[in-house]
């Protein structure tokens, strides 16, 4: 069987092109480096991409996204919400387009308040928080109140883990310490984002341990996955492991449904990883 062409995807990690975006401004003081500096509307991770989209070249950025998706079988995917044109995207398609909220947990009960407004008034499903663009450590004090708060309005949260691609400190990122919180919060639904390098043999390890740990391929080509993730899919990990693209920040659909097919899945595997754990961690329907 293979890989199967006839599921309806849900996309973890896809987004709006929204036109130049100046990164270096809302990293400032993380970026040092001359060429991240000087780069500033280019993605501070462009380095490791061959193929990005440039998003200032789409004109109309729902419907071409919307043709894309379709294109590829994916029946809804999960984009950043909180500007004018996802909240368009939002209602005019929300079949389609589930939101989720980027949290700074340095922003204190702000943060606590724009979660709730989100879910309430914008539908957002998710919250998400890149721990290194933040400086705030996974198990930072500042972010216990998110968590609190994401387990209260039962919803999850992605979070960034591993080295990051923006020349950033990793330490904020350490895989080892999603263990704490997944102790402390059980009822919280946690899913690891862009793939926690060179920590996945400690991802997994914790994936087995923790009920409500998961794992999304976000920012990785399909050929790079990394292999004990997707071992452990193939065996106790079936129902922790769900697809996360990358568009249009590093990766266009086109070479991510390219390489899918000869990912070494089993057969069994593909309709959970594709859609099913995705459906069942953000609690939405499905078609």
């Amino acid at each position: 069987m293979g890989f199967p062409r006839d599921v309806g995807v849900v996309d973890t990690m896809l987004d709006l092109p929204r036109g130049a975006n100046n990164w270096s401004e809302r990293y400032a003081g993380l970026l040092r480096d001359k060429e991240s500096r000087e780069n500033a509307f280019a993605h501070p991770a462009g380095y490791m991409f061959k193929d990005p989209v440039d998003p200032t070249r789409i004109v109309d950025p729902i419907g071409d996204t919307l043709r894309d998706m379709d294109a590829h079988n994916i029946e809804k995917a999960l984009i950043s919400v909180g500007d004018d044109l996802s909240l368009t995207a939002l209602a005019h398609h929300p079949d389609r387009f589930l939101g989720q909220v980027l949290i700074d947990p340095k922003d204190g009960m702000d943060a606590v308040s724009l979660i709730k407004r989100a879910v309430e008034e914008f539908g957002a499903v998710a919250a998400s928080f890149f721990p290194c663009g933040a400086d705030v450590a996974i198990d930072d004090k500042r972010a216990y109140p998110i968590y609190a708060k994401c387990a209260e309005l039962d919803i999850p949260i992605f979070i960034n883990v591993g080295v990051p691609g923006p020349r950033m400190p990793y330490k904020p990122q350490y895989v080892g310490l999603l263990d704490e919180v997944c102790w402390f919060f059980p009822d919280l639904r946690i899913v690891m984002r862009h793939g926690g390098e060179p920590w996945t043999d400690l991802a997994v390890k914790l994936l087995l341990k923790w009920p409500n740990l998961y794992y999304s391929t976000s920012a990785f080509a399909p050929k790079y996955f990394p292999r004990d993730v997707i071992e452990f899919a193939n065996k106790r990990g079936a129902d922790k492991v769900m697809y996360a693209g990358y568009y249009p920040s590093g990766l266009s659909l086109e070479r991510s449904f390219a390489e899918l097919p000869d990912v070494p899945l089993r057969d069994e595997v593909w309709p959970k990883f594709l859609r099913e754990n995705a459906l069942r961690v953000l609690k939405v329907e499905g078609k």
